[in-house]
């Protein structure tokens, strides 16, 4: 999980410091909007050529870490 992990940077300079994938300006919650949205991998890779599978995989990595928090805030 941690080698998936190296592939979530986040830099002040792109997207605002927003989590991004390899320093691109691909945001964690992109990815993470469209497999909510039912896109599969393979479309997400054919939309985004300059992804890989594994910066796929490195937001759901991200996102399951991020729900390891000590505390909680209701969404709603």
């Amino acid at each position: 999980m941690e080698n998936l992990l190296n592939r979530i940077t986040l830099n002040p300079d792109i997207c605002h410091g927003r989590p991004t994938i390899r320093n691109k300006r691909y945001t964690v919650d992109l990815i993470l909007d469209l497999l909510s949205a039912g896109e599969t991998f393979e479309e997400i890779l054919e939309e985004y050529p300059a992804l890989e599978a594994e910066d796929i995989l490195a937001c759901l990595a991200y996102a399951s870490k991020l729900t390891r928090t000590k505390t909680y805030m209701p969404t709603a």
